[in-house]
């Protein structure tokens, strides 16, 4: 027997219980190990022969859906039909629902017979607006099992067919019928009131959190789609002394393609002829650009920014190292913690309870000797007071105006999942390249020569490499102010460049070139010091008609807010990591000027992944920053993935928190205003359950009218928004002068 794995496309779920109670009936088969993701909505199933009909038929078993996802296609449509169907339910409901609640609030407004019309626009919002949290009642009932979808369908039914006993059997559909609203009065009142605009609210309101929630979900689901998307879509293919284009889906094991300056290296493969820079920056992390030649291996999606290469392609498909990362993205979301709701937490117990309350009040004033009315009126008051609105506004509006707030300093929230991992967050692993620094090549020392000018030097060196395209020279070139023209310029891929400046000839490249090839350079002392400074940065020497005028060292610079960044996330109770794919030398550096302690150097995405997830078998909790695709899988693996604004868009797909303007001072703030909304949602929460359960005993007791537990409700509701409006007050600790 072979053990294989098995994913599967899960639909139907509508809350982390539902992912439970999949992985659960799953985890009964024989020899299965199974885990299901609510966020990502997929199931992986590891087990021995696996037959992926077996396991779809467990699933439907249990009133879900399941299919083997197909291979995503790099620049198809995303389009998610459940979402769509959703916002335009969302759309009719909220357009129906709204006269109704004018109505129903405005006693000016009442005209003779408006009840009717009332009751013809809540009709279709209570039943099909509705439908989502109908159908997920049923088969929690079928399956026994309650969630807040029950009490929510159960509440909507409730004030929708008491209002249609009210009109049709009691004295509401008479003509010239008000609202009434004493708080206290005679329940036996109930039959001459409706609350048609609690069934036609509360829908409105749960399908908008519905909808975030499901906006939400999708977006987390993007990030294999933007890292398919980095890879070329055409190549340029030599057969027979020929070329011609061709989609890089036709490429096979053994073709040889042309891959121009500029152009994207459209599969793995094996350089045959040609020399170049490749900037493999979106794979590896590293900063500056690797020389390649014949015999090197290059990988595909990554950018040729030097000279015309010759490649014979050795993987294609899924076997490419961009498909091997996408496949680490997938695993390491797939692996993640599920996080429930809130919400959903509670109402194991709070959804079974109220609904045995309502049943109670019903049963006892039957038995006391009260009428089918009044009993009936106690019953649904019970359920009204403790459907869920405000409890499904709690986690919403906080999030709105959290993340609203946080669009406004620049900081992307995923979703309410992101939040409960922030405030325990107590390790944060920060990627050096684009992260802690700058990720531009810059000119970090100049060492002239004795007896030569420091700007001599960079005006000479930055002329001759004005007529490169390698980000070295456009690093030194870019020093300088204006410089003479360069003429007869040639550019020696992977060597260095040389050209006449003002009548001089100039060279510029590496020391072993300018020793090799010029006979020229400096003095064996000053030679080891160069070999010192060249671990931690690119060393260019320059060379001026034979003679040697210095060196000047390129480097990625760190960003000056990196060093108070790190201070604050200690300040914040958490232990700053530096991982980087750099060497230990360059790392080390870093890492001394911003005041890291912890350093992993030359690791390898897929190493990324391993030190994150040892970091959480040794018991921590990870927040990862990152910026490339390199990290992408390391930004999923994580308890908080925060991506920089300015990296690719599989990290930020990859990620929970989005810092747009890549400042790591930002990063403090995003932690910060995370916990803030968190702390605001568990507020909220408590308070929406407090007034629900402290009215549930009057409204047994049969002095709380449906149209008062629905004002209750309301009441709740602004009290849970006006909360959330605070964080609107949220402000970013200043930066030190």
């Amino acid at each position: 027997m072979t053990t294989t794995d098995v994913e599967l496309d899960i639909t139907g779920m509508t809350c982390a219980s539902c992912a439970t109670r999949i992985e659960r009936k799953l985890n009964k088969l024989p020899g299965v190990e199974a885990s299901v993701n609510y966020a990502t909505e997929k199931a992986r199933v590891r087990g021995a022969d696996l037959d992926p009909a077996d396991l779809i038929a467990v699933v439907e078993a249990a009133g879900y859906a399941a299919a083997v996802p197909a291979p995503p296609a790099p620049d198809e449509v995303e389009t998610d039909p459940e979402t769509d169907a959703l916002r335009r339910r969302l759309l009719v409901s909220a357009a129906l629902a709204l006269p109704v609640a004018v109505l129903s609030m405005v006693p000016a407004l009442q005209f003779e017979y408006w009840q009717w019309l009332a009751l013809t626009l809540t009709a279709p919002v209570a039943v099909w607006g509705a439908w989502p949290f109908h159908r997920a009642a049923a088969v929690n009932a079928r399956h026994g099992a309650v969630t807040m979808d029950t009490l929510i369908s159960l509440g909507v039914v409730a004030a929708f067919g008491w209002s249609l006993y009210a009109l049709f059997f009691g004295g509401a559909g008479m003509p010239g019928m008000t609202m009434s609203f004493t708080l206290f009065g005679a329940p036996a009142t109930g039959a001459h009131e409706i609350y048609l605009e609690v069934a036609a609210l509360v829908t409105v309101f749960l399908l908008a959190g519905r909808y975030a929630e499901a906006r939400a979900r999708t977006a987390s689901a993007s990030a294999l789609k933007a890292l398919l998307n980095l890879g070329a879509t055409s190549a340029t293919k030599l057969e027979d002394g020929s070329e011609r284009s061709v989609a890089v889906s036709s490429l096979t094991v053994g073709d040889v393609v042309v891959v121009r300056p500029g152009e994207k290296i459209p599969s793995d493969g094996l350089v045959l002829e040609g020399s170049s820079a490749v900037d493999a920056s979106m794979l590896t992390g590293e900063s500056v650009p690797v020389e390649v030649g014949p015999g090197a291996r290059v990988i595909g999606a990554t950018l040729n920014v030097g000279g015309r290469l010759v490649v014979e392609i050795s993987r294609v498909g899924a076997d490419t190292e961009l498909a091997r990362m996408g496949r680490l993205i997938e695993e390491a979301q797939t692996g993640k913690a599920q996080v429930q709701r809130l919400a959903d937490r509670v109402s194991a117990v709070f959804v079974p309870v109220v609904i045995l309350l309502a049943i109670a009040a019903f049963v006892g004033w039957l038995v006391a000797g009260g009428s089918v009315e009044l009993a009936f009126t106690a019953a649904v008051a019970t359920l009204i007071i403790a459907c869920p609105c405000a409890l499904g506004l709690a986690t919403p509006t906080a999030l709105l105006v959290g993340t609203g707030r946080g669009s406004q300093l620049g900081i992307l929230i995923r979703g309410p999942q992101v939040l409960e991992q922030t405030r325990r967050v107590d390790t944060i692993v920060l990627d050096k390249t684009g992260t802690v620094t700058t990720g531009l090549m810059a000119v970090t020392e100049v060492l002239p020569a004795d007896g030569v000018d420091r700007d001599e030097l960079l005006t000479v060196a930055a002329a001759v490499e004005s007529g490169s395209e390698h980000p070295v020279g456009r690093a030194i070139a870019a020093n300088a102010g204006a410089v003479a023209p360069v003429e007869s310029f040639a550019a020696h891929a992977g060597y260095g460049v040389q050209g006449v400046v003002d009548g001089s000839a100039v060279v510029a490249g590496r020391l072993s070139w300018l020793r090799d090839q010029w006979s020229v350079g400096p003095s064996a002392s000053v030679l080891a010091s160069l070999d010192a400074l060249a671990e931690r940065a690119t060393i260019v020497a320059v060379a001026r008609d034979g003679e040697y005028l210095g060196a000047i060292a390129v480097a990625d610079t760190i960003k000056p807010t990196s060093a108070e960044a790190v201070a604050r996330f200690r300040r914040l109770g958490l232990r700053p990591v530096l991982l980087t794919g750099d060497n230990a030398a360059t790392a080390a550096r870093v890492a001394a000027e911003v005041g890291i302690d912890d350093v992993r150097a030359e690791v390898t995405p897929a190493q990324k992944l391993e030190v994150v997830r040892t970091l959480q078998a040794e018991g921590r909790v990870v927040a990862m920053v990152g910026d490339g695709v390199n990290d992408a899988a390391a930004l999923a693996a994580a308890d908080l993935g925060i991506a920089m604004g300015g990296g690719t868009d599989a990290a930020i797909a990859a990620s929970d928190v989005t810092v747009v303007s890549g400042d790591l001072l930002v990063v403090a703030d995003a932690v910060r205003l995370a916990r803030r909304t968190l702390g605001t949602i568990k507020g909220n929460l408590f308070w929406a359950f407090a007034y629900n359960v402290a009215a549930i005993p009057i409204a047994m007791a049969g002095l709380l009218n449906p149209v008062v537990a629905a004002a209750a409700m309301a009441l709740s509701s602004v009290f849970v928004v006006t909360n959330s409006l605070r964080l609107r007050r949220f402000r970013p600790e200043p930066a030190a002068r």
